[in-house]
């Protein structure tokens, strides 16, 4: 999914920048689902832990994790935990990268959450945190043409559950808990979770993977570039563990 590609891309850009080449990484996933990312950086090398308060799906990642090769399954290790949980499971100043994506907007207690995310980073470690983006709920029904849904969205008064998925907000609380932001992106501004399209026969696949890689480079231009990644359904944030 173009969503995932973007995530992906912006957080390498990150970790190329703030890490020397080569570095061996360890980093946690506190919400692992179908545990793309957090493969795709153990396929890059690194060392992982994933969290995951689902048995269900705990289940299906680790039967999938089985199909990787030796090396990569010797780099990963997936436990039954939540965002809630870092504290219970490991030390202060244990990754150098976290990923906190899609967890916040479900945390019972966001505060707590943030707070020991930022316990387990190591000085200069990276926080990866997506949010849904609360400023901009009304823009998928306005541009659907769902009217009703659309002003609901633009007069609805903040409720304490957004707190964090405003960026004004979250940005003071890293400040606080001593992980500032250093840097931000949209996440999806025209296509949002889907991609174009997919065909059946060889031609028409073709045909679908050149326009998903023609989405996903706009994407991922529109995703840095004022004022279109303000208005994306989805932000993806950094702060650094100074």
């Amino acid at each position: 999914m173009i969503r995932h590609e973007l995530v992906a891309r912006q957080l390498e850009e990150r970790i190329a920048t703030h890490f020397e080449v080569g570095r061996r990484l360890r980093v946690l996933d506190v919400a692992l689902g179908d545990g793309a990312q957090a493969l795709r950086l153990a396929r890059g090398g690194h060392q992982v832990t994933g969290l995951e308060s689902d048995p269900g799906r705990l289940a299906t990642f680790s039967s999938a994790l089985e199909t990787e090769p030796e090396g990569i399954r010797a780099r990963f290790r997936a436990l039954a935990g939540s965002g809630q949980d870092t504290g219970a499971h490991f030390l202060p100043g244990t990754f150098d990268v976290v990923l906190c994506h899609g967890v916040l907007d479900r945390a019972k207690d966001p505060d707590s959450t943030l707070a020991g995310l930022a316990r387990v980073l190591d000085t200069g470690g990276l926080l990866s945190l997506v949010i849904p983006n609360a400023a901009a709920r009304a823009m998928r029904p306005g541009l659907a043409g769902d009217w009703r849904a659309a002003r609901a969205a633009l007069v609805a008064q903040p409720g304490e559950s957004d707190r964090f998925l405003r960026l004004e907000a979250l940005t003071s609380f890293l400040a606080r808990i001593g992980v500032p932001m250093e840097c931000w992106y949209g996440v999806g501004v025209f296509a949002a979770d889907g991609s174009p399209g997919a065909g059946t026969g060889a031609g028409q696949e073709q045909a679908a993977d050149a326009a998903d890689e023609a989405a996903a480079d706009v994407e991922e231009l529109a995703c840095r570039t004022d004022p279109y990644r303000g208005v994306a359904p989805s932000l993806h944030l950094f702060g650094v563990r100074g």
